[in-house]
């Protein structure tokens, strides 16, 4: 089988490490089969799409819609990186799943709006998918509304017409798009489970997330609901597009 490729950007090792076991775990793939490029540790390498089955995003702590002078020398090569990546992958339609810093590569690529209207504190939400959702196939078998690890600072208010809207909150209007029919990207975590936000917590309590007193409400808030149903989505999409 061809390889998948994570693209993580996160500086912190245990929360790095803990991220890239987690994607293992449910997409079902071995360290063989799912290559991890940590791009706050050094530029993207060429990537092959001919050589690959597909791309996944993970989180990160950096914001799209934060000003020039507000971002690290490493968040504009990142980015930058993005751009020409996307540019690849949109032209040739292919799969790419984005997940957290997912929103901000792709809707910083498609020209979507991206700022601080609609924060999510670290939690969990209902997240409930549009017609188009309820149709698409890498949702397929997923229930009309799921519950979903959130947190973030920013989200993309409006996308545009280039974009499908799949699912949406209560409090986020984008909670999961497609562009063409084989790039995706969520602003919530399909990766994890409770340990790991847990985990996550814990290692970015002084990035603005949460105030220095609400470390225990932000612990209980994960655990509101039970978050089951978002993991399907990587299997869904490692099924879909290996070759």
């Amino acid at each position: 089988m061809k390889p998948f490729v994570l693209l993580a950007t996160r500086a912190e090792d245990l929360p790095a490490d803990e991220e890239y076991a987690l994607f293992l775990r449910y997409t079902g793939l071995d360290e063989r089969d799912l290559v991890r490029v940590r791009l706050e540790a050094g530029p993207m390498p060429e990537l092959d799409l001919d050589e690959l089955s597909g791309i996944f995003v993970g989180g990160g702590p950096f914001n799209a819609s934060d000003p020039p002078e507000k971002k690290s020398a490493v968040q504009h090569r990142v980015e930058a990186e993005f751009a020409v990546l996307l540019d690849r992958v949109v032209a040739a339609d292919f799969p790419f799943l984005g997940a957290c810093y997912g929103i901000g590569t792709v809707g910083t690529f498609l020209g979507a709006t991206i700022d601080r209207r609609y924060p999510e504190p670290i939690s969990v939400v209902p997240v409930s998918l549009t017609d188009a959702g309820l149709t698409d196939p890498l949702l397929s078998g997923m229930p009309p509304t799921f519950e979903a690890f959130v947190g973030h600072k920013e989200a993309i208010s409006e996308l545009p017409p280039t974009a499908v809207l799949l699912a949406s909150s209560p409090t986020s209007p984008v909670q999961m798009f497609r562009v063409g029919q084989n790039v995706y990207a969520t602003p919530f975590h399909p990766e994890l489970d409770v340990d790991g936000i847990t985990t996550r917590i814990h290692a970015y309590a002084d990035h603005g997330y949460f105030a220095s007193d609400e470390l225990q409400l932000t612990l209980d808030a994960v655990r509101r609901a039970p978050v089951s149903h978002p993991v399907r989505i990587l299997r869904t999409f490692v099924e879909r597009y290996r070759r």
